[in-house]
């Protein structure tokens, strides 16, 4: 798909749909005996901007927990539950819900600045001052597989930035397996592209390093994913979950959201509650306990993204 910004093809109305949203987000922790509990660090609240505006948002906690809200660096909304005055349990259940109207444009137009619609390009120079450390690869493999992939790609495009963009996104949705995993933490970029199969993280790390290696700068997007088809054939993967993606910067079109799991380019099915750097930053939940570490049985979590009203289009 060629951005509409760069045809010389008549101008069309754009269709914006809009969507009321519900989330309910269930973490429950469960031990083989009563354990306490350290302080819990959460991140639910959306990331609000134009397309996306929160209604209502709850969270609480079995045991009970004092809340304390606070923005990271990149500007996320984090709430630190203190569980300091609560008795030692077998289990810990966090409950969060929250409502969100998610607006976007079915067929939408990216005002790529003239200098950077074809690649490479440079950021001007107070862009660049503050993008520098979302281009710099976090993984750099001696044998660069994952750079020399990326440029294979911005050659058979004919160096079109939004082609190169574009084809990264639909080459990880079309030629690698979606595998959900329920392990910490991400796969080495160059072990998602050797083994083609991975979890939607690793997908947004690949899509991450790719494009960094390539000099554009990007960020790992954390949220949800809504499909009205969920647990249905022909759903969207990683729908029931938390969800993960990335976005670009383009001069004069901004933070362009990319999700390579299914192929989606700024679309309004993804609801962003965190954008980091690094995953290990864009973290949902992480807290501690006191006791031994044996005693942890597992997690159970569930996720439900559901609509409060029909699509309207306009």
């Amino acid at each position: 798909m060629s951005n509409p910004a760069n045809s010389n093809a008549p101008a069309q109305q754009p269709v914006v749909t809009t969507d009321l949203l519900q989330i309910r987000h269930i973490t429950r922790y469960n031990y083989a005996k009563p354990v306490k509990f350290g302080a819990h660090k959460a991140m639910f609240r959306p990331h609000e901007s134009n397309d996306l505006r929160l209604t209502s948002f709850e969270i609480k906690s079995t045991p009970s927990a004092t809340h304390h809200w606070m923005h990271d660096v990149f500007s996320n909304s984090k709430v630190i539950l203190d569980f300091g005055g609560a008795a030692p349990s077998t289990t810990l259940e966090i409950d969060c819900a929250f409502n969100v109207v998610r607006s976007s444009v079915e067929r939408p137009k990216f005002p790529i600045a003239e200098h950077a619609r074809k690649f490479p390009f440079l950021y001007d120079d107070d862009q660049h001052i503050d993008l520098a450390p979302l281009i710099y690869p976090e993984y750099l493999h001696e044998d660069q597989e994952v750079r020399f992939w990326a440029e294979s790609v911005a050659r058979a495009e004919n160096n079109d930035t939004w082609d190169i963009l574009e084809n990264i996104n639909s080459a990880i949705s079309r030629d690698f397996t979606y595998k959900r995993r329920e392990e910490h933490g991400v796969q080495a970029p160059r072990h998602t592209l050797q083994s083609a199969e991975g979890s939607c993280r690793d997908f947004a790390v690949l899509m991450l390093e790719a494009v960094r290696h390539l000099g554009f700068a990007a960020r790992f997007v954390t949220g949800y994913l809504y499909d009205p088809l969920t647990d249905q054939e022909g759903a969207l993967q990683g729908a029931g979950a938390t969800h993960a993606w990335v976005q670009v910067f383009l001069p004069g079109a901004g933070w362009i959201e990319f999700d390579p799991t299914n192929g989606l380019v700024a679309s309004g099915h993804l609801i962003r509650t965190g954008v980091a750097r690094t995953p290990s930053q864009a973290v949902p939940l992480e807290g501690a306990f006191e006791g031994d570490p044996a005693d942890f049985i597992g997690m159970e979590v569930d996720v439900r993204v559901t609509a409060l009203a029909p699509t309207l289009r306009g």
